[in-house]
Protein backbone atom coordinates (compact mmCIF):
# COMPACT_ATOMS: atom_id res chain seq x y z
CA UNK A 1 0.00 0.00 0.00
CA UNK A 2 3.08 2.26 0.13
CA UNK A 3 2.16 3.89 3.43
CA UNK A 4 4.13 6.84 4.74
CA UNK A 5 3.40 5.58 8.26
CA UNK A 6 3.47 1.74 8.06
CA UNK A 7 2.56 1.39 11.75
CA UNK A 8 -1.01 2.39 10.83
CA UNK A 9 -1.47 -1.00 9.17
CA UNK A 10 -2.10 -2.87 12.41
CA UNK A 11 -2.98 -6.58 12.30
CA UNK A 12 -3.77 -7.06 16.00
CA UNK A 13 -6.87 -6.66 18.12
CA UNK A 14 -6.88 -3.84 20.69
CA UNK A 15 -8.21 -5.05 24.03
CA UNK A 16 -8.29 -2.79 27.07
CA UNK A 17 -5.35 -0.71 25.87
CA UNK A 18 -3.18 -3.69 24.83
CA UNK A 19 -2.47 -4.88 21.28
CA UNK A 20 -3.17 -8.61 21.01
CA UNK A 21 -1.91 -10.43 17.91
CA UNK A 22 -2.45 -14.03 18.97
CA UNK A 23 -5.32 -16.11 20.34
CA UNK A 24 -6.01 -19.82 20.51
CA UNK A 25 -8.26 -19.47 17.45
CA UNK A 26 -7.28 -19.30 13.77
CA UNK A 27 -6.55 -15.89 12.29
CA UNK A 28 -8.98 -14.29 9.82
CA UNK A 29 -7.61 -13.35 6.40
CA UNK A 30 -8.64 -10.08 4.74
CA UNK A 31 -8.87 -9.87 0.96
CA UNK A 32 -8.60 -6.94 -1.45
CA UNK A 33 -11.89 -7.04 -3.42
CA UNK A 34 -10.24 -5.66 -6.56
CA UNK A 35 -7.49 -8.26 -6.83
CA UNK A 36 -8.83 -11.00 -4.55
CA UNK A 37 -5.37 -11.08 -2.97
CA UNK A 38 -4.92 -11.49 0.79
CA UNK A 39 -3.58 -8.21 2.19
CA UNK A 40 -3.27 -9.31 5.81
CA UNK A 41 -4.96 -11.06 8.70
CA UNK A 42 -6.31 -10.36 12.16
CA UNK A 43 -6.81 -12.57 15.21
CA UNK A 44 -10.16 -14.14 16.00
CA UNK A 45 -11.12 -12.64 19.34
CA UNK A 46 -12.04 -15.38 21.79
CA UNK A 47 -14.94 -15.20 24.24
CA UNK A 48 -12.62 -14.74 27.21
CA UNK A 49 -11.02 -11.76 25.49
CA UNK A 50 -14.40 -10.19 24.80
CA UNK A 51 -15.05 -10.43 28.52
CA UNK A 52 -11.65 -8.86 29.19
CA UNK A 53 -12.57 -5.95 26.95
CA UNK A 54 -15.91 -5.52 28.73
CA UNK A 55 -14.29 -5.58 32.16
CA UNK A 56 -11.61 -3.09 31.09
CA UNK A 57 -14.25 -0.79 29.59
CA UNK A 58 -16.31 -0.99 32.77
CA UNK A 59 -13.28 -0.13 34.93
CA UNK A 60 -12.15 2.72 32.65
CA UNK A 61 -15.66 4.17 32.52
CA UNK A 62 -15.57 5.43 36.10
CA UNK A 63 -12.59 7.70 35.44
CA UNK A 64 -13.45 8.72 31.87
CA UNK A 65 -16.95 9.91 32.74
CA UNK A 66 -15.42 12.07 35.47
CA UNK A 67 -13.17 13.91 33.00
CA UNK A 68 -14.33 17.43 32.28
CA UNK A 69 -15.95 18.09 28.93
CA UNK A 70 -12.97 20.26 28.01
CA UNK A 71 -10.56 17.39 28.70
CA UNK A 72 -12.55 14.90 26.63
CA UNK A 73 -12.91 17.45 23.83
CA UNK A 74 -9.16 18.00 23.71
CA UNK A 75 -8.52 14.27 23.17
CA UNK A 76 -11.14 14.00 20.42
CA UNK A 77 -9.90 17.12 18.64
CA UNK A 78 -6.35 15.82 18.66
CA UNK A 79 -7.63 12.51 17.29
CA UNK A 80 -9.43 14.37 14.50
CA UNK A 81 -6.25 16.30 13.65
CA UNK A 82 -4.22 13.10 13.45
CA UNK A 83 -6.82 11.47 11.19
CA UNK A 84 -6.67 14.40 8.79
CA UNK A 85 -2.87 14.47 8.90
CA UNK A 86 -2.73 10.78 7.95
CA UNK A 87 -5.59 10.95 5.46
CA UNK A 88 -3.64 9.54 2.53
CA UNK A 89 -2.43 6.47 4.44
CA UNK A 90 -5.88 5.86 5.91
CA UNK A 91 -7.45 6.20 2.46
CA UNK A 92 -5.03 3.67 1.00
CA UNK A 93 -5.82 1.17 3.76
CA UNK A 94 -9.53 1.72 3.16
CA UNK A 95 -9.17 1.34 -0.60
CA UNK A 96 -7.20 -1.89 -0.19
CA UNK A 97 -9.66 -3.65 2.11
CA UNK A 98 -13.00 -2.24 0.89
CA UNK A 99 -12.28 -1.52 -2.77
CA UNK A 100 -13.80 1.94 -3.20
CA UNK A 101 -11.90 4.40 -5.44
CA UNK A 102 -9.15 6.32 -3.73
CA UNK A 103 -10.90 9.69 -4.08
CA UNK A 104 -13.98 8.29 -2.31
CA UNK A 105 -11.77 6.76 0.38
CA UNK A 106 -10.12 10.15 0.98
CA UNK A 107 -13.53 11.76 1.31
CA UNK A 108 -14.63 9.12 3.81
CA UNK A 109 -11.52 9.62 5.95
CA UNK A 110 -12.13 13.38 5.97
CA UNK A 111 -15.70 12.68 7.05
CA UNK A 112 -14.38 10.51 9.88
CA UNK A 113 -12.24 13.43 11.06
CA UNK A 114 -15.27 15.71 10.76
CA UNK A 115 -17.31 13.43 13.01
CA UNK A 116 -14.57 13.31 15.65
CA UNK A 117 -14.22 17.09 15.59
CA UNK A 118 -17.98 17.61 15.70
CA UNK A 119 -18.45 15.42 18.75
CA UNK A 120 -15.43 17.01 20.41
CA UNK A 121 -17.35 20.27 20.19
CA UNK A 122 -20.65 18.68 21.22
CA UNK A 123 -19.17 17.24 24.42
CA UNK A 124 -18.95 20.80 25.74
CA UNK A 125 -22.66 21.31 25.08
CA UNK A 126 -24.08 18.52 27.23
CA UNK A 127 -26.37 20.82 29.13
CA UNK A 128 -28.69 20.02 32.00
CA UNK A 129 -32.13 21.51 32.59
CA UNK A 130 -33.60 23.78 35.25
CA UNK A 131 -37.34 23.09 35.49
CA UNK A 132 -39.85 25.25 37.39
CA UNK A 133 -41.08 23.24 40.38
CA UNK A 134 -44.78 22.83 41.29
CA UNK A 135 -44.15 23.87 44.92
CA UNK A 136 -42.43 26.91 46.37
CA UNK A 137 -40.05 24.89 48.52
CA UNK A 138 -38.85 22.61 45.65
CA UNK A 139 -36.24 22.96 42.93
CA UNK A 140 -35.90 20.60 39.95
CA UNK A 141 -32.74 19.83 38.03
CA UNK A 142 -32.14 17.35 35.18
CA UNK A 143 -28.67 15.91 34.62
CA UNK A 144 -27.52 14.22 31.41
CA UNK A 145 -25.05 11.44 32.17
CA UNK A 146 -23.28 8.77 30.08
CA UNK A 147 -25.16 5.53 29.42
CA UNK A 148 -22.15 3.40 30.35
CA UNK A 149 -20.21 0.77 28.44
CA UNK A 150 -21.26 0.73 24.76
CA UNK A 151 -20.83 -1.78 21.95
CA UNK A 152 -20.46 -0.36 18.42
CA UNK A 153 -20.88 -2.92 15.62
CA UNK A 154 -20.27 -1.56 12.13
CA UNK A 155 -20.43 -2.87 8.56
CA UNK A 156 -17.94 -3.00 5.69
CA UNK A 157 -19.62 -0.23 3.70
CA UNK A 158 -18.03 2.77 5.48
CA UNK A 159 -15.46 1.29 7.87
CA UNK A 160 -13.85 4.64 8.77
CA UNK A 161 -16.70 7.12 9.00
CA UNK A 162 -19.07 4.68 10.70
CA UNK A 163 -16.56 4.02 13.44
CA UNK A 164 -15.90 7.72 13.97
CA UNK A 165 -19.54 8.73 14.24
CA UNK A 166 -20.33 5.89 16.67
CA UNK A 167 -17.19 5.87 18.80
CA UNK A 168 -16.77 9.65 18.67
CA UNK A 169 -20.29 10.24 19.98
CA UNK A 170 -19.99 7.65 22.74
CA UNK A 171 -16.61 8.91 23.96
CA UNK A 172 -17.78 12.51 23.85
CA UNK A 173 -20.72 11.57 26.08
CA UNK A 174 -18.33 10.03 28.62
CA UNK A 175 -18.99 6.39 27.71
CA UNK A 176 -16.37 3.71 27.11
CA UNK A 177 -16.67 1.76 23.86
CA UNK A 178 -16.02 -1.71 22.49
CA UNK A 179 -15.94 -1.59 18.71
CA UNK A 180 -16.40 -4.61 16.47
CA UNK A 181 -15.66 -3.85 12.81
CA UNK A 182 -16.85 -6.14 10.04
CA UNK A 183 -14.30 -8.97 9.58
CA UNK A 184 -14.01 -8.05 5.88
CA UNK A 185 -12.74 -4.53 6.70
CA UNK A 186 -10.97 -4.42 10.08
CA UNK A 187 -7.86 -2.47 9.14
CA UNK A 188 -9.48 0.97 8.85
CA UNK A 189 -10.83 0.69 12.38
CA UNK A 190 -7.50 -0.53 13.71
CA UNK A 191 -5.66 2.34 12.00
CA UNK A 192 -8.05 4.85 13.58
CA UNK A 193 -7.49 3.11 16.91
CA UNK A 194 -3.71 3.57 16.54
CA UNK A 195 -4.28 7.29 16.11
CA UNK A 196 -6.76 7.41 19.00
CA UNK A 197 -4.14 5.87 21.24
CA UNK A 198 -1.61 8.46 20.01
CA UNK A 199 -4.12 11.21 20.74
CA UNK A 200 -4.18 10.17 24.40
CA UNK A 201 -7.24 7.98 24.87
CA UNK A 202 -6.91 6.34 28.31
CA UNK A 203 -6.40 2.59 28.53
CA UNK A 204 -9.62 0.61 28.44
CA UNK A 205 -11.80 3.44 27.13
CA UNK A 206 -11.69 1.98 23.62
CA UNK A 207 -11.27 -1.63 22.47
CA UNK A 208 -11.39 -2.94 18.90
CA UNK A 209 -12.27 -6.63 18.65
CA UNK A 210 -11.41 -8.40 15.41
CA UNK A 211 -12.69 -11.59 13.87
CA UNK A 212 -15.94 -13.31 12.96
CA UNK A 213 -18.99 -11.37 14.06
CA UNK A 214 -21.49 -13.77 15.60
CA UNK A 215 -19.54 -15.04 18.66
CA UNK A 216 -18.29 -11.54 19.49
CA UNK A 217 -21.74 -9.99 19.14
CA UNK A 218 -23.32 -12.68 21.28
CA UNK A 219 -20.86 -12.03 24.12
CA UNK A 220 -21.37 -8.27 23.93
CA UNK A 221 -25.16 -8.28 23.90
CA UNK A 222 -25.36 -10.91 26.66
CA UNK A 223 -23.29 -8.88 29.14
CA UNK A 224 -25.19 -6.87 31.72
CA UNK A 225 -22.24 -4.46 31.87
CA UNK A 226 -22.84 -3.36 28.28
CA UNK A 227 -25.64 -0.81 28.46
CA UNK A 228 -25.93 0.30 24.84
CA UNK A 229 -25.58 -1.45 21.46
CA UNK A 230 -25.24 0.41 18.18
CA UNK A 231 -25.42 -1.76 15.06
CA UNK A 232 -25.22 -1.34 11.29
CA UNK A 233 -26.12 -4.31 9.13
CA UNK A 234 -28.96 -6.37 7.76
CA UNK A 235 -32.55 -6.08 8.92
CA UNK A 236 -32.67 -9.71 10.03
CA UNK A 237 -29.49 -9.40 12.11
CA UNK A 238 -30.71 -6.14 13.60
CA UNK A 239 -33.93 -7.79 14.71
CA UNK A 240 -32.00 -10.68 16.21
CA UNK A 241 -29.67 -8.42 18.18
CA UNK A 242 -32.57 -6.26 19.34
CA UNK A 243 -34.25 -9.36 20.71
CA UNK A 244 -31.10 -10.44 22.52
CA UNK A 245 -30.67 -6.96 24.00
CA UNK A 246 -34.11 -7.22 25.57
CA UNK A 247 -32.78 -9.73 28.09
CA UNK A 248 -30.82 -6.96 29.83
CA UNK A 249 -32.95 -4.00 28.60
CA UNK A 250 -30.12 -2.29 26.74
CA UNK A 251 -30.52 0.90 24.75
CA UNK A 252 -30.31 0.11 21.04
CA UNK A 253 -29.51 2.14 17.92
CA UNK A 254 -29.99 0.39 14.59
CA UNK A 255 -29.01 1.35 11.05
CA UNK A 256 -30.42 -1.38 8.84
CA UNK A 257 -31.46 -1.97 5.23
CA UNK A 258 -33.22 0.43 2.90
CA UNK A 259 -35.03 0.72 -0.43
CA UNK A 260 -34.61 4.43 -1.13
CA UNK A 261 -36.72 6.08 -3.87
CA UNK A 262 -35.41 8.73 -6.28
CA UNK A 263 -38.21 10.73 -7.92
CA UNK A 264 -37.96 12.94 -11.00
CA UNK A 265 -41.01 15.12 -11.69
CA UNK A 266 -41.92 16.55 -15.09
CA UNK A 267 -40.79 20.05 -14.04
CA UNK A 268 -37.36 18.93 -12.78
CA UNK A 269 -34.02 20.14 -14.11
CA UNK A 270 -33.18 16.92 -15.95
CA UNK A 271 -29.42 17.51 -16.12
CA UNK A 272 -29.35 18.18 -12.37
CA UNK A 273 -31.46 15.08 -11.76
CA UNK A 274 -29.13 12.90 -13.83
CA UNK A 275 -26.11 14.18 -11.91
CA UNK A 276 -27.96 13.46 -8.66
CA UNK A 277 -28.84 9.98 -9.90
CA UNK A 278 -25.19 9.18 -10.61
CA UNK A 279 -24.20 10.29 -7.13
CA UNK A 280 -27.13 8.55 -5.46
CA UNK A 281 -26.62 5.20 -7.17
CA UNK A 282 -23.05 4.70 -8.36
CA UNK A 283 -20.91 6.26 -5.63
CA UNK A 284 -19.43 3.54 -3.41
CA UNK A 285 -20.35 1.10 -6.23
CA UNK A 286 -23.93 1.41 -5.00
CA UNK A 287 -23.00 -0.46 -1.82
CA UNK A 288 -24.61 1.80 0.76
CA UNK A 289 -28.01 1.82 2.41
CA UNK A 290 -28.60 5.48 1.52
CA UNK A 291 -28.01 4.83 -2.20
CA UNK A 292 -31.15 5.24 -4.29
CA UNK A 293 -32.68 1.90 -5.28
CA UNK A 294 -35.78 2.78 -7.27
CA UNK A 295 -35.79 5.62 -9.82
CA UNK A 296 -39.33 6.89 -10.43
CA UNK A 297 -39.43 9.18 -13.48
CA UNK A 298 -42.50 11.04 -14.74
CA UNK A 299 -43.78 9.69 -18.05
CA UNK A 300 -43.38 13.09 -19.73
CA UNK A 301 -39.60 13.16 -19.16
CA UNK A 302 -38.87 9.44 -18.90
CA UNK A 303 -37.18 8.97 -22.28
CA UNK A 304 -35.11 12.14 -21.95
CA UNK A 305 -33.94 11.23 -18.44
CA UNK A 306 -33.08 7.66 -19.43
CA UNK A 307 -31.16 8.77 -22.51
CA UNK A 308 -29.01 11.19 -20.53
CA UNK A 309 -28.52 8.74 -17.67
CA UNK A 310 -27.47 5.89 -19.97
CA UNK A 311 -24.97 8.18 -21.72
CA UNK A 312 -23.38 9.16 -18.40
CA UNK A 313 -23.38 5.64 -16.96
CA UNK A 314 -21.74 4.23 -20.11
CA UNK A 315 -18.86 6.63 -19.53
CA UNK A 316 -18.17 5.64 -15.92
CA UNK A 317 -14.73 4.11 -15.43
CA UNK A 318 -14.83 0.76 -13.65
CA UNK A 319 -11.66 -0.59 -12.06
CA UNK A 320 -9.23 -0.97 -9.18
CA UNK A 321 -9.63 1.87 -6.71
CA UNK A 322 -5.89 2.58 -6.78
CA UNK A 323 -5.96 3.31 -10.52
CA UNK A 324 -6.21 7.02 -11.29
CA UNK A 325 -9.58 8.01 -12.72
CA UNK A 326 -11.53 5.02 -11.41
CA UNK A 327 -15.10 6.03 -10.60
CA UNK A 328 -16.69 2.68 -9.71
CA UNK A 329 -14.84 0.01 -7.77
CA UNK A 330 -15.53 -3.69 -7.14
CA UNK A 331 -18.26 -5.28 -5.09
CA UNK A 332 -17.15 -6.52 -1.69
CA UNK A 333 -17.02 -10.24 -2.56
CA UNK A 334 -18.11 -12.99 -4.96
CA UNK A 335 -21.44 -13.52 -3.17
CA UNK A 336 -22.35 -9.89 -3.79
CA UNK A 337 -21.61 -10.31 -7.51
CA UNK A 338 -23.73 -13.45 -7.71
CA UNK A 339 -26.62 -11.69 -5.99
CA UNK A 340 -26.49 -8.76 -8.44
CA UNK A 341 -26.35 -11.12 -11.42
CA UNK A 342 -29.48 -12.87 -10.13
CA UNK A 343 -31.36 -9.59 -9.64
CA UNK A 344 -30.57 -8.47 -13.18
CA UNK A 345 -31.46 -11.80 -14.82
CA UNK A 346 -34.72 -12.04 -12.85
CA UNK A 347 -35.66 -8.50 -13.90
CA UNK A 348 -34.96 -9.24 -17.57
CA UNK A 349 -37.03 -12.42 -17.43
CA UNK A 350 -39.87 -10.38 -15.91
CA UNK A 351 -39.79 -7.86 -18.78
CA UNK A 352 -37.18 -5.25 -17.87
CA UNK A 353 -34.61 -4.19 -20.46
CA UNK A 354 -30.89 -3.60 -19.99
CA UNK A 355 -30.03 -0.10 -21.31
CA UNK A 356 -26.43 -0.10 -20.05
CA UNK A 357 -24.08 -2.63 -18.46
CA UNK A 358 -25.84 -5.66 -17.13
CA UNK A 359 -22.97 -8.08 -16.60
CA UNK A 360 -19.79 -8.76 -14.71
CA UNK A 361 -16.52 -7.40 -16.02
CA UNK A 362 -14.81 -10.81 -16.24
CA UNK A 363 -15.42 -14.32 -14.90
CA UNK A 364 -14.09 -14.70 -11.39
CA UNK A 365 -13.79 -10.96 -10.70
CA UNK A 366 -15.71 -8.83 -8.18
CA UNK A 367 -16.44 -6.14 -10.76
CA UNK A 368 -19.93 -5.56 -12.15
CA UNK A 369 -20.55 -3.06 -14.92
CA UNK A 370 -22.61 0.03 -13.99
CA UNK A 371 -26.10 -0.90 -15.11
CA UNK A 372 -29.34 0.84 -16.07
CA UNK A 373 -32.53 -1.23 -16.20
CA UNK A 374 -35.58 0.33 -17.88
CA UNK A 375 -39.22 -0.72 -18.17
CA UNK A 376 -38.96 -1.92 -14.57
CA UNK A 377 -42.20 -2.64 -12.71
CA UNK A 378 -42.85 -2.25 -8.96
CA UNK A 379 -43.48 -5.97 -8.44
CA UNK A 380 -40.06 -7.06 -9.77
CA UNK A 381 -37.55 -8.31 -7.21
CA UNK A 382 -35.07 -5.62 -8.23
CA UNK A 383 -37.64 -3.04 -7.04
CA UNK A 384 -38.28 -4.73 -3.73
CA UNK A 385 -34.77 -5.63 -2.55
CA UNK A 386 -31.93 -3.51 -1.25
CA UNK A 387 -29.61 -3.69 -4.25
CA UNK A 388 -26.14 -2.94 -2.81
CA UNK A 389 -24.62 -2.75 -6.28
CA UNK A 390 -24.25 -0.45 -9.31
CA UNK A 391 -27.76 -0.90 -10.74
CA UNK A 392 -30.26 1.88 -11.46
CA UNK A 393 -33.79 0.53 -11.92
CA UNK A 394 -35.98 3.10 -13.71
CA UNK A 395 -39.78 3.03 -13.39
CA UNK A 396 -42.48 5.28 -14.89
CA UNK A 397 -45.16 7.22 -13.01
CA UNK A 398 -47.90 9.62 -14.13
CA UNK A 399 -48.95 11.73 -11.13
CA UNK A 400 -47.88 12.78 -7.67
CA UNK A 401 -50.33 10.62 -5.74
CA UNK A 402 -49.21 7.52 -7.63
CA UNK A 403 -45.51 8.08 -6.99
CA UNK A 404 -46.03 8.82 -3.30
CA UNK A 405 -47.86 5.51 -2.92
CA UNK A 406 -45.11 3.68 -4.82
CA UNK A 407 -42.30 5.35 -2.90
CA UNK A 408 -43.85 4.57 0.48
CA UNK A 409 -44.78 1.00 -0.44
CA UNK A 410 -41.81 -0.55 1.37
CA UNK A 411 -41.13 -1.87 4.86
CA UNK A 412 -38.07 0.39 5.15
CA UNK A 413 -37.62 4.15 5.30
CA UNK A 414 -34.09 5.51 5.38
CA UNK A 415 -33.80 8.18 2.66
CA UNK A 416 -35.71 9.58 -0.31
CA UNK A 417 -34.67 12.01 -3.04
CA UNK A 418 -36.84 14.04 -5.39
CA UNK A 419 -36.33 16.67 -8.07
CA UNK A 420 -38.86 19.39 -8.85
CA UNK A 421 -39.09 23.15 -9.37
CA UNK A 422 -42.51 23.44 -7.68
CA UNK A 423 -42.15 24.82 -4.14
CA UNK A 424 -45.66 23.75 -3.18
CA UNK A 425 -44.94 20.18 -4.28
CA UNK A 426 -41.68 20.30 -2.35
CA UNK A 427 -43.49 20.85 0.93
CA UNK A 428 -46.09 18.20 0.17
CA UNK A 429 -43.43 15.64 -0.70
CA UNK A 430 -41.09 16.32 2.21
CA UNK A 431 -43.97 15.90 4.65
CA UNK A 432 -45.51 12.83 3.00
CA UNK A 433 -42.49 10.64 2.22
CA UNK A 434 -42.01 7.97 4.89
CA UNK A 435 -38.30 8.12 5.67
CA UNK A 436 -35.74 9.69 7.98
CA UNK A 437 -33.79 11.73 5.39
CA UNK A 438 -35.07 13.70 2.39
CA UNK A 439 -32.95 15.23 -0.36
CA UNK A 440 -34.62 17.96 -2.43
CA UNK A 441 -32.86 18.58 -5.76
CA UNK A 442 -29.71 17.09 -4.23
CA UNK A 443 -28.52 13.61 -3.31
CA UNK A 444 -25.25 14.39 -1.49
CA UNK A 445 -27.01 15.38 1.71
CA UNK A 446 -25.17 13.48 4.46
CA UNK A 447 -22.86 15.24 6.92
CA UNK A 448 -21.94 15.32 10.60
CA UNK A 449 -24.17 18.32 11.38
CA UNK A 450 -27.45 16.61 10.45
CA UNK A 451 -29.26 13.69 12.13
CA UNK A 452 -28.87 10.48 10.11
CA UNK A 453 -31.19 7.51 10.55
CA UNK A 454 -34.30 5.79 9.28
CA UNK A 455 -37.81 4.76 10.27
CA UNK A 456 -39.77 1.53 9.93
CA UNK A 457 -37.42 -1.43 9.37
CA UNK A 458 -34.53 0.85 8.39
CA UNK A 459 -33.78 1.20 12.07
CA UNK A 460 -34.10 3.42 15.11
CA UNK A 461 -32.11 6.29 16.57
CA UNK A 462 -30.15 9.09 14.92
CA UNK A 463 -26.43 9.67 14.41
CA UNK A 464 -24.68 12.98 13.85
CA UNK A 465 -25.96 16.42 14.94
CA UNK A 466 -26.78 16.91 18.62
CA UNK A 467 -28.96 13.79 18.35
CA UNK A 468 -25.83 11.67 17.95
CA UNK A 469 -24.49 12.44 21.41
CA UNK A 470 -27.93 12.37 23.02
CA UNK A 471 -28.18 8.70 22.06
CA UNK A 472 -25.38 7.98 24.56
CA UNK A 473 -26.82 9.96 27.46
CA UNK A 474 -29.38 9.21 30.16
CA UNK A 475 -31.54 11.90 31.75
CA UNK A 476 -31.55 11.95 35.57
CA UNK A 477 -34.25 13.96 37.32
CA UNK A 478 -33.29 15.48 40.70
CA UNK A 479 -35.83 17.11 43.01
CA UNK A 480 -34.67 19.29 45.93
CA UNK A 481 -37.41 19.41 48.53
CA UNK A 482 -38.24 21.36 51.71
CA UNK A 483 -35.95 24.24 50.82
Amino acid sequence: MKLECPSLFEQSAYIGGTWVDHTDLARISVTNPSTREIIGSVPQTAAVQVQDAINCADAALQDWRAWSSRERAAILKQWARLVEEHREDLARILCAEQGKPLHEARAEVTQAANYLEWFAEETRRIYGDNIPAPRRNQRIRVLHQPVGVCAAITSWTFPSSMMARRVGAALAAGCSVIHHPDPQTPFSALALCVLGESAGLPRGVLSVLTGDGEPIRSELVASAKVRKVSFTGSIDEGKRLMGLCSNTIKKVSLELGANCPFIVFEDADIDLAVKGALDARFRHSGQAAMCANRFFVHDAVYERFVSKLVSKVAGLKLGDGFVEGTQVGPLINADAVARIETLVSDAVRAGARIAAGGSGLAPGSNFFRPTVLVDVEPDMSVSGDEILGPIASVLRFRDEAEVIALANNTSTGLAAYFYTSDINRTFRMMETLECGVVGVNDSLVFNEMAPFGGIKESGMGREGAHSGIEAYLEAKYVCFGNL
